[in-house]
């Protein structure tokens, strides 16, 4: 397991930031509780968690909150959205303050060290998108715990594997040394 002190906050410089306050024992395996402030109009492209639960409970604000092909819905204090191991979904501040939700992640699996890497690397290019390497490389090692619907599918089976053994031909995968092993369920 990758090691973690709690809290600890990550920030993606587009308007994300991200809080893991704990872990503790769940149903499913560790539960990682979490907050979340946001700034209007951002939030997290169209993906899914594919072995596992998200609930976010609103604290303050406005949250827009979409499933793939369904209608935009909008959760205010006190509602809470929950999206199930395998729903594709994506959420987004869709009032005029700051969004602040808490919730969790379980089981937590990689999640803080995928998510820690992408605002990484997304903060590093200017707060708009992960470098391509990044997206490539982090998309492809943990693609059967997450995935990014909103990049196609053709460049995350073609592209996607051509950009990763091109940067590891020049080194790019070594800031990567130590990342946990993905997990197979």
């Amino acid at each position: 397991m990758y090691p973690f002190t709690y809290p600890h906050t990550i920030d993606n410089g587009a308007g994300e930031r991200l809080t893991f306050l704990r872990r503790v024992p769940g149903e499913k395996g560790d539960r990682l509780e979490v907050q979340n402030v946001v700034a209007p109009g951002v939030g997290p492209i169209m993906h899914v968690h594919r072995q596992q639960d998200e609930v976010l409970t609103v604290i303050d604000g406005r949250m827009g909150i979409q499933r793939l092909g369904q209608p935009e819905q909008f959760a205010t204090a006190g509602q809470t959205a929950a999206f199930l191991a395998g729903d594709p979904h994506r959420f987004w501040n869709a009032g005029s303050t700051p969004l602040v939700c808490k919730g969790y992640i379980e089981p937590a699996d990689n999640i803080e060290y995928f998510l820690g890497e992408i605002f990484r690397s997304t903060k590093r290019n200017g707060g708009h998108r992960p470098g391509l390497f990044d997206a490539a490389y982090l998309s492809r090692r943990y693609r059967e715990e997450f995935g990014m619907l909103e990049v196609p599918e053709l460049v995350q089976r073609v592209v996607f594997p051509a950009i990763v053994a091109m940067g590891q031909l020049f080194g790019q995968h070594r800031r990567f040394a130590g990342a946990p092993e993905p997990v197979r369920r």
